[in-house]
């Protein structure tokens, strides 16, 4: 068996990988507490998710 991540960097770079994982880790978790434990959206929601693109930038800046 080969692993899924040694699949994907055969087509995306380790880092592009890590991000989009940080990105539907974060969508699920935010459907689900809003969904199924009835949590309001909070403020730490979006702070969460404007880090991700931060991190975007400063992977691909250089």
């Amino acid at each position: 068996m080969v692993p899924a991540n040694r699949i994907g960097y055969t087509e995306l770079s380790i880092e592009l990988l890590k991000i989009m994982q940080e990105v539907i880790t974060l969508a699920i978790f935010v459907l689900f507490s809003v969904l199924y434990m009835q949590q309001p959206i909070k403020l730490d929601y979006l702070w969460a998710g404007l880090c991700l693109p931060g991190a975007f930038y400063f992977i691909f800046h250089s």
